[in-house]
C-alpha cells in the first residue's frame, strides 16, 4: 500500500492529522505528518518549505497537501519528484504560474478569509481572528478538536504566500479533493482551481475545510481510492 505524507495548511501543524493517520493505517497505508518551517510566524520562504517536504521523503510517497500547503507541495514536486508518486490537493490553493497564493485569495470576490486575517505589527506574519475560526474551519468538527485547534493554532509567515509561483511543472499526477461545505475557501473557487486537472482526478467531499477532523474515515477512503489508481 502507499506511504503518505500529510502536509498542513496555514496556522496548523502535524497535530491536526491525529484522526486521519489511524484511519489510513486501517486501510493499510503508512501515513505521517510534518511541521513546515514558519510555525509561529518565523521567517521562511516558499522554497524552504518545499525543501522541508523533500527532506522528509524516504521513498516513493503520496503527498496530501491541505489548504496553503498546495503551494509548497507542488513546488517540492517541481524541484525534485523522484520520490513523489502524486500530489493530492485537499481543499487547497492550486498554484498558478506567476501568481502567489495571496493573489488567488484576493482575486475571489468576497473571499471569507480576508476579513479573518490579523497582521502582526511588523507585517511579516498573520494569524486568524479567534472569534471567527470555528465558523471558517471547524463548523462540522467534534468539540474536542475545536478545543485542540484553539490551543495549537499559530501565526503564519506571509512571505511564502506572497511569492509568485515559479515556472515549471512536475510530471507526477495531481488530484483535487474539493470540500463542498467549506466556509474558508469557497467551493466554487475550489472547483475553478481544480478545473486545471483532468475530470477523473477531481473529487468532492461533503465536509468543512477540516475533513481530517470531521470526516476522517471518509477522507481516508477517498485517499485510498486515489492511491489505488496511481501506477
Amino acid at each position: 500500500m502507499a506511504d503518505v505524507l500529510l502536509i498542513h495548511g496555514a496556522g496548523h501543524g502535524a497535530w491536526c492529522w491525529h484522526r486521519l493517520i489511524p484511519a489510513l493505517a486501517d486501510l493499510g497505508h503508512t501515513a505521517r505528518a510534518i511541521d513546515l518551517p514558519g510555525r509561529g510566524g518565523t521567517t521562511t520562504t516558499l522554497d524552504a518549505q518545499a525543501q522541508a517536504i523533500l527532506t522528509a521523503l524516504t521513498g516513493p510517497t503520496i503527498l496530501v497537501a491541505h489548504s496553503a500547503a498546495g503551494y509548497p507541495a507542488s513546488r517540492a514536486a517541481n524541484l525534485d519528484d523522484s520520490k513523489i508518486r502524486a500530489v493530492i490537493h485537499l481543499a487547497a490553493w492550486l498554484p498558478q504560474a506567476g501568481r502567489s497564493l495571496a493573489d488567488l485569495r484576493r482575486a475571489w470576490p468576497d473571499n471569507p478569509l480576508g476579513p479573518a486575517l490579523r497582521l502582526s505589527p511588523d507585517r511579516l506574519s498573520y494569524s486568524f481572528d479567534p472569534a471567527g475560526v470555528e465558523a471558517l474551519f471547524y463548523h462540522d468538527c467534534p468539540p474536542e478538536d475545536r478545543v485542540l485547534a484553539a490551543r495549537h493554532l499559530c501565526a503564519e509567515p506571509r512571505a511564502p504566500h506572497e511569492t509568485p509561483y515559479p515556472p515549471g511543472k512536475s510530471t507526477r499526477p495531481q488530484f483535487y479533493i474539493r470540500c463542498s461545505e467549506d466556509h474558508a475557501i469557497p467551493p466554487a473557487q475550489q472547483a475553478e482551481m481544480a478545473a486545471a486537472l483532468p475530470p477523473e482526478n477531481r473529487f468532492d467531499l461533503p465536509a468543512s475545510h477540516s475533513p481530517f477532523f470531521s470526516r476522517p474515515e471518509n477522507l481516508a477512503r477517498l485517499i485510498d481510492r486515489i492511491a489505488r489508481t496511481i501506477v
